[in-house]
């Protein structure tokens, strides 16, 4: 295997490209420290231990992730984390997948006013959905939903979008349970769901503007084609909910098995292209240009990109759930023991042995630290997801 195949992944390619890309663009603080903390993730500079199997005598260096929420390299523990949590809040009823969108004549404000625009993306679906379900015509209750915020697009194109995990039905005000039309297999007609998106956005985006709470000017033709609100067939079950929450939660903008090389100029990697019938393309561009598609998709720091509405935000979900619960006879999913450690149970569903030597199957013991020389020479906080990497080993290859 030559140089570059070995060294395909996102890691490498700020190493090998930030110097160069930096110069051209000045990028903010916070996104400075994010591509740090990827370049450095699991490396000697972020610390870690030495350990030793009791049995064999064999050494292994484990050095800590970075646990930086954009990094492809971690979020599999946080992620099994979080669907354990919504495992507790599912329903036996069918869950609809709707997705909002924007058009890309858009783009540049949500570019230049990114916390603001995506915050207006998510008070404005969430509306069209709740006010919809309250709605008698549909159901006449109140609905529960949860929203994940995408910036990308396969071909890592700016596309702010929304993926809503929707129960298909709502809470009444008489603590009952009532299914959404055809006994949960329909939701809302999308295109009503579309154009009463369209307008609401665009009203909101227009207030905000000569409010100037957000910069910029609204472009022309917004209301000359359709926008895309697309509500896919309901899931089988609650097992095809968790995997879908498994798959799009906790994604980055590109994952290191779809980058498939990296010379000293360019970087090649894959994409499906949905208009193809997710054909599957590969595409080479210059370093410096793939690092500036990948930067438009970190987030301010801090920002909340997942949100839980109605019945399943937090302030009423324990209420609503067992109304809902008592309403259709079911009792809640059985979790793990009170008490279980979070680390046991993700390094259980993960199938890992923390130490336990992987040569004779002997107990690993800790001989020494290794300094975490990224925290000490960090002079502000890392962005959101950067917390606690002692508990956070990965054994060096």
């Amino acid at each position: 295997m030559n140089d570059s195949q070995s060294k395909a992944e996102l890691s490498i390619i700020i190493d090998r490209f930030s110097p160069g890309f930096n110069t051209q663009t000045k990028l903010p603080a916070y996104k400075l420290r994010v591509l740090d903390a990827l370049q450095k993730c699991r490396t000697p500079y972020m610390g870690g231990h030495v350990e030793a199997c009791e049995s064999c005598g064999e050494l292994r260096e484990a050095y800590n992730s970075c646990r930086n929420r954009h990094c492809p390299k971690c979020g599999a523990i946080d992620k099994q984390k979080w669907i354990i949590g919504r495992e507790a809040d599912l329903l036996p009823v069918k869950y609809f997948h709707v997705v909002f969108t924007v058009p890309d004549k858009l783009n540049d404000l949500f570019k230049n006013n990114q916390r603001q625009m995506y915050n207006l993306l998510f008070s404005c679906s969430w509306s069209v959905l709740n006010d919809f379900g309250k709605t008698k015509k549909w159901i006449g209750g109140r609905m529960g939903a949860t929203g994940i915020l995408h910036t990308w697009g396969q071909n890592l194109s700016y596309h702010p979008h929304l993926h809503f995990i929707v129960p298909a039905g709502a809470l009444l005000s008489n603590g009952k349970w009532k299914n959404s039309r055809k006994r949960g297999k329909y939701l809302f007609k999308v295109d009503q769901m579309s154009s009463v998106f369209r307008g609401r956005f665009t009203a909101a985006v227009r207030k905000a503007i000569s409010e100037k709470e957000i910069r910029g000017k609204i472009p022309k033709g917004l209301f000359d084609t359709e926008w895309v609100v697309y509500a896919k067939q309901p899931f089988g079950g609650p097992e095809q909910v968790i995997n879908y929450l498994g798959r799009y939660t906790h994604r980055t903008a590109i994952s290191n098995d779809r980058i498939l090389e990296v010379t000293h100029s360019h970087v090649t990697f894959t994409w499906h292209d949905y208009s193809r019938n997710y054909a599957k393309q590969v595409t080479t561009i210059k370093g410096e240009e793939f690092l500036g598609l990948f930067v438009r998709h970190i987030l301010p720091p801090g920002y909340t990109r997942i949100r839980h509405y109605g019945f399943l935000s937090s302030a009423s979900k324990k209420k609503s759930l067992a109304l809902i619960r008592s309403s259709l006879g079911v009792t809640a999913p059985e979790g793990f023991p009170k008490g279980t450690k979070w680390q046991e149970i993700v390094m259980e569903r993960m199938g890992i042995k923390p130490g336990i030597c992987k040569c004779c199957g002997g107990r690993m013991k800790i001989t020494k630290s290794i300094p975490n020389l990224f925290r000490e020479n960090s002079r502000a906080p890392p962005d959101k997801g950067i917390s606690r990497p002692i508990n956070c080993c990965i054994p060096a290859s």
